[in-house]
């Protein structure tokens, strides 16, 4: 594979998308800085991009955690300069109004909106420098309607939106593109399947077209990283040919 002299941080680098994107961009020859909550999860990461001739640098990774945030990106850009950071916390949680506790509410805030500004801002940072970069944030359907059981979801997703807003607008006339990849589906994964079954029946599942691959999600942040200064997408909604909307 072709190498770069450049980094791709993922922070939320889980299982399933940001496991996907990780792969995708290591395929493509960044050095790939990739952290979750408990890094010991990312061995089967680890395993497959190397397997490919990939490099990758694992690391547990608190994103709520400002000092964590800065430590990681700050390492990664001495790796090789940060081309690109993708930001893919989850946080999806589903509570009817009563039973959503102070402790829910603030903790999903923290997990799917502030961490975001805070890697957002750090990457930004670090970027700057090198006269350009690449900041990507994963959306939901939350982003932009608040459904039943999702307040607290909802508007932390709809406050990443606007931090992405903001930055993309402060900073696309300094090089940097800012994107906000909205994921209008369940994506195919063990939890959201299991979930449909229990809302829905084993029925939920007939239909695979239903559901968006992982790696469907990571061609789509390949795309983003491909556009051409003249025709950059702030907001681009992906969501299969099935699903409705």
């Amino acid at each position: 594979m072709p190498k770069r002299n450049a980094t791709a941080a993922v922070i939320g680098a889980g299982d399933f998308i940001g496991s996907e994107i990780a792969k995708k961009f290591a395929a493509e020859g960044f050095s790939i800085y990739a952290g979750r909550r408990n890094g010991d999860k990312l061995a089967p990461l680890v395993q497959d991009i190397e397997a490919a001739g990939g490099e990758i640098h694992a690391r547990s990774l608190d994103a709520r955690k400002e000092e964590e945030i800065i430590s990681f990106l700050d390492d990664a850009d001495k790796h090789a300069p940060l081309e690109v950071c993708i930001f893919n916390v989850g946080a999806n949680v589903n509570f009817p109004i009563l039973d959503t506790t102070e402790r829910v509410f603030r903790k999903v805030w923290e997990m799917a909106c502030y961490s975001g500004f805070l890697a957002g801002r750090e990457a930004a940072r670090l970027m700057l420098p090198h006269g350009g970069g690449k900041i990507f944030f994963t959306g939901a359907t939350a982003s932009l309607r608040g459904g039943s059981g999702f307040a607290a979801f909802a508007s932390a997703k709809f406050g990443l939106r606007a931090v992405a807003q903001a930055m993309a607008r402060e900073l696309r006339p300094k090089n940097i593109h800012v994107a906000h990849l909205i994921i209008d589906s369940g994506v195919d994964t063990a939890w959201v399947r299991e979930r449909r079954e229990q809302l829905w029946g084993k029925e939920a599942l007939d239909n695979p077209d239903l559901l968006m691959p992982p790696s469907s999600v990571a061609d789509s942040y390949w795309q983003l990283y491909q556009q051409p200064k003249s025709a950059w997408t702030f907001e681009m909604e992906i969501r299969p040919f099935g699903e409705k909307w």
